[in-house]
């Protein structure tokens, strides 16, 4: 029950990943660097037959000098310094060691009065503690420990043989998994927020780069709940070579999430044709790597581990590649990407050379994971914010935009009233009676001609200005021609003619020429385009009666 309870919590948290070496869970330094006493070890290959009783008494066969890489696959002794301390009741001992890629390993412990006991009597998974530390606890006998003695059988040697061996107290090792338990589960309980965060942004606004980024996050979720050994705490009996497979499987499917979303993250602009086959091509290489070698690995472990590594590698050129067509680009977005990544980047590529063998192991690199992946998930959410907000203000700008040029397309540049397209689209459909005015300016050739078309011009402005000045609140106004202007208005709220033929008769025009002015009107529905075309025929037959009875003047329909 307890460990199922800790696996549940373990499945919170999500291992941030930087580059390969998925074949092993722990490198030198993760558990093993925070829990117990580190031993060394001497080793020797196996041969048939061989007795455990006999193999740590003869100890001129181990080899304590050569690194374990260079002794290449197969069986191996593995003994380790002599230890001199009791597994006691009040404070048991255990073996820790890393899980790597190998078949079996059985734990032999040798007591100082020369009895020998096997320590192991499970399968690797279930001796697989938080952080994918394989733990055998020491048999409690009144002698003190000698020594340690590991049968490995079928050991890829792709890190090493036997990884960061230590003696831990009980204690120490419980210690060792809630302390984990803990920190990983804070940094996971981060990648859920994230991840939901990013979910419900995609859900609304549909960008491709929240999805990209949330799958990039539930599969390093799920690769962190198979590398951290919580997998093997939910199902005991699974092979662990096949948990470490899904781990290169799972690893695949995130860093080809993190190379979409660097795709989708940065403008269109940013990635040329040769870029972006570039990047769909290492996509599909880490993604067709990742099952390849998931599946084929026990038949190669060491070519298919190598294949994966130099694809990893390809991976950060490719991103390489994506950065600099970004700065050469002048992408808007480049800055915050760089900050959010620089680190994982750089622990990335540190842990694609160690997998390779370029450089060492050390504790402080195999923890950067950790470190660099926290503070790119907390920067990540500023600079996707900050993506969004950028993406905001564009559709902000580009509504504002389209506004002013339907509003322009509606009015009349000169006078600022509407067009006579945009006066018929709002006239026609106004459900009670309404009252239309057409004003139409006496002799306004003759104005031109006087003043110029300038001052021809300012007269059209002086009587829109006078029309708004004077209709009621709900009025339309629209110069509808050259001189003719047209106002609708609600029959109960008419616009008296009389007001605007008074103040264009003491408006002060330019070069204080005498500016007058007809109106005819006319009251009735304004239902549909037929009952305008009623409407507007009555009223112009108002206005030429006006004109015709000596302008200056107003008539009703």
């Amino acid at each position: 029950m307890m460990r199922a309870i800790a696996a549940l919590i373990w499945i919170v948290f999500t291992l941030a990943i930087a580059g390969a070496a998925p074949a092993h869970a722990t490198a030198p330094g993760w558990s093993a660097g925070t829990t117990g006493r580190p031993l060394s070890v001497c080793v020797r290959r196996a041969a048939p037959g061989d007795d455990p009783r006999k193999i740590v008494r003869d100890l001129a066969g181990f080899d304590c000098a050569t690194p374990q890489l260079q002794f290449g696959p197969g069986d191996f002794w593995v003994v380790s310094q002599p230890i001199g301390e009791r597994s006691r009741s009040r404070r048991p001992l255990s073996a820790r060691i890393g899980s790597v890629w190998q078949d079996r390993v059985t734990l032999h412990v040798l007591y100082a009065d020369g009895r020998m006991r096997r320590a192991t009597t499970q399968n690797t998974s279930r001796r697989i503690q938080i952080g994918a530390v394989v733990e055998d606890p020491l048999p409690r006998l009144r002698a003190p420990v000698d020594r340690l003695l590991w049968k490995v059988e079928g050991s890829a040697n792709l890190r090493g043989i036997v990884i960061n061996p230590r003696l831990a107290t009980q204690a120490e090792s419980h210690r060792a998994n809630l302390a984990m338990t803990l920190l990983y589960g804070a940094f996971g309980g981060l990648c859920i927020a994230l991840l939901v965060y990013n979910l419900a942004l995609w859900a609304s606004l549909r960008h491709r780069f929240q999805l990209a980024y949330g799958l990039m996050i539930a599969a390093l979720m799920a690769y962190a709940v198979t590398s951290s050994g919580a997998l093997a705490w939910l199902m005991p009996d699974i092979v662990n070579n096949t948990r470490l497979r899904i781990n290169y499987l799972l690893l695949s499917v995130a860093a080809a999430s993190a190379l979409w979303f660097a795709r989708t993250f940065f403008e269109a602009h940013v990635f040329g044709p040769r870029l972006r086959r570039l990047v769909r091509w290492t996509i599909a290489a880490l993604l067709l790597t990742g099952v390849a070698v998931a599946a084929c690995t026990p038949l190669a472990p060491r070519f298919f581990d190598g294949l994966y590594n130099w694809v990893f590698a390809a991976v950060l050129i490719t991103v390489s590649a994506v950065l600099v067509s970004a700065w050469r680009r002048r992408s808007n977005f480049l800055w915050l990407f760089a900050i959010a990544w620089a680190a994982p980047i750089l622990a990335a590529g540190m842990r694609v050379f160690a997998s390779l063998g370029l450089i060492p192991w050390s504790f402080l690199l195999d923890n950067s994971t950790l470190l660099s992946m926290a503070a790119e998930a907390l920067l990540s959410s500023i600079a996707i914010a900050y993506r969004i907000r950028l993406l905001s203000r564009e559709r902000d700008e580009a509504v504002a935009a389209e506004a002013v040029a339907r509003r322009l397309a509606d009015i009349d540049p000169l006078t600022g009233l509407l067009n006579r397209r945009a006066f018929l689209a709002q006239a026609i459909g106004r459900e009670r009676p309404q009252t239309l005015l057409i004003l139409d300016l006496d002799h306004f050739k003759q104005v031109n001609e006087t003043i110029g078309h300038d001052g021809g011009d300012e007269v059209l402005r002086v009587v829109a200005r006078t029309l708004r000045a004077l209709a009621p609140p709900d009025a339309l106004i629209a110069r509808v021609g050259g001189e003719e202007f047209a106002v609708v208005s609600d029959a109960a709220q008419p616009l008296d003619p009389e007001g605007p033929l008074g103040r264009l008769r003491t408006t002060r025009m330019p070069f204080d020429l005498p500016v007058t002015a007809s109106i005819g009107t006319a009251t009735g529905p304004l239902l549909n385009e037929k009952h305008w075309k009623t409407l507007y025929r009555a009223a112009d037959r108002a206005l030429f009666a006006a004109k015709a009875a000596g302008r200056d003047r107003a008539k009703a329909a």
